[in-house]
């Protein structure tokens, strides 16, 4: 399957993109694109897309990742909504009232029984010092 996708060119600390129609399958540092079809640079927020090409590949079957789907969406190349790119956020789970009094008192009988072992054990080796 192709995919149009970024391809990071640019120095350390100064990235700049290129977007290519490549292999789904091949890295996009292997060099091996099919087409350059634009560029973008972020830090001054200028691109540049051929737009009768991205319309093109996009006819071939080609899917475009999502943050560039997001970009031809806000260029007007493609029509539809824009796709949530980021990490879905995990919210921790907090435990119910009923569990956590439940969790509470669970707590004290295994403190109380902890003691209790302890005595047995030095009982026993109380009588084994005594059998001696």
């Amino acid at each position: 399957m192709l995919m149009i996708r970024l391809q990071r060119v640019g120095r350390i600390n100064d990235p700049s993109y290129r977007i290519v129609v490549i292999e789904h399958t091949e890295s996009t540092k292997s060099g091996s694109f099919l087409e350059r079809v634009g560029t973008y640079n972020p830090r001054t927020k200028q691109r540049t897309l051929v737009e009768d090409r991205i319309k093109y590949w996009l006819s071939v079957g080609a899917k475009a990742t999502g943050t560039v789907h997001n970009m031809l969406v806000s260029a007007g190349i493609v029509s539809g909504k824009k796709m949530n790119v980021l990490p879905k956020k995990t919210v921790p789970k907090k435990d119910l009232p009923a569990q956590a009094g439940e969790a509470t008192t669970e707590a004290p009988p295994a403190a109380e029984a902890a003691p209790a072992q302890e005595e047995a054990k030095a009982e026993i080796s109380v009588e084994e010092k005594t059998a001696a």
